[in-house]
């Protein structure tokens, strides 16, 4: 972290106290841990949203998965929906990272909110952890009735390498035809292994939170080799895609010095000439995970932005 001058003034002091580390298959257990001691530990508010915890059909031979179900206390009939995907690298992270908000956003919205705990690399690897979540999708869509979910209404969302796989999965919903999607609602997405390999990496991106080493680990451990070859299956990284069209309506905010600004633009862009409406946002002097300073400006104005495009999604 040696140049802060083009950070927002507001976001600085969190890379002043963010920890550095260095990410390996070692010191993944510790870091999991560490993470979920760190969650356990914040204050959950009084009368606050709860969720459901449901075990699911996993993929075929595979275990069942883990989602939590977070409804509005009191909602009458058939909500709208949003399948949440958690980040972390493709390597860690749980559905509870995004607790605080989804407690919140569900009875603001009038929705349900389903977040999956899917399989982490590289405990497995490709295709496990997008099958898992497919397999949640397709319960949640099977089951809406019972849910009290309009099938209609039931889009996809994640961050980072969690909005990753929200692209990938809404690749794999158009493909194998089973479950609509009504929208795709992308946070910086992990989407595109070749951005480790690139020969004209950003020059100004990628230096705070997320590096270009931790994006190498991640893509190494979810792929199961180098990251950047010639046969990368879209499903794991969705910008190898060649064909985006028939995509659902798409939502994309990303932090103009995030290490995923390219490969974001140009998928952007992409889907726009296939013919796929786009809501695009670049946040100037944001970093990966900007939302780490909550009360910035620009925190404030990313989260505002975020939950308008879901509202006029949801309303369908």
């Amino acid at each position: 972290m040696t140049d802060l001058s083009l950070v927002d003034p507001e976001l600085r002091p969190v890379l002043e106290t963010f920890p550095v580390f260095a990410l390996s298959k070692e010191g993944l257990p510790a870091l999991r841990e560490g993470m979920k001691q760190m969650q356990a530990m914040l204050p959950v508010p009084e009368g606050a949203l709860q969720p459901e915890e449901r075990f699911v059909p996993g993929p075929a031979g595979a275990p069942d998965v883990r989602v939590l179900i977070y409804r509005p206390k009191d909602a009458a009939g058939a909500l709208p929906a949003i399948f949440h995907i958690h980040g972390g690298g493709y390597v860690m992270g749980t559905p509870e990272m995004m607790a605080a908000e989804h407690r919140e956003l569900a009875p603001a919205l009038g929705c349900v909110i389903v977040t999956v705990d899917y399989r982490l690399a590289p405990d497995v690897q490709h295709p496990a952890p997008i099958e898992d979540c497919y397999a949640a999708l397709k319960w949640t869509y099977d089951n809406a009735a019972s849910l009290g979910i309009d099938p209609k209404r039931i889009g996809v969302s994640g961050e980072s390498a969690g909005g990753g796989l929200a692209a990938a999965l809404a690749l794999l919903a158009r493909d194998r035809g089973e479950v609509p999607l009504a929208f795709q609602h992308l946070i910086y997405p992990m989407i595109d292994d070749r951005t480790c390999t690139t020969a004209d990496p950003h020059p100004h991106a990628g230096e705070h939170i997320w590096t270009a080493e931790s994006n190498v680990f991640g893509w190494t451990s979810l792929l199961g080799k180098a990251p950047g070859g010639p046969d990368v299956d879209p499903y794991a990284a969705a910008a190898r895609a060649t064909d985006l069209a028939g995509l659902p309506p798409t939502y994309l905010a990303v932090g103009a010095l995030d290490l995923f600004l390219d490969e974001d633009l140009d998928y952007a862009l992409r889907l726009t000439r296939a013919g796929v409406p786009v809501e695009l946002h670049v946040y100037p002097g944001a970093y990966h995970g900007f939302q780490a300073a909550p009360e910035a400006r620009v925190t404030l104005t990313a989260k505002r932005d975020s939950w308008d495009a879901l509202a006029r999604f949801l309303k369908g």
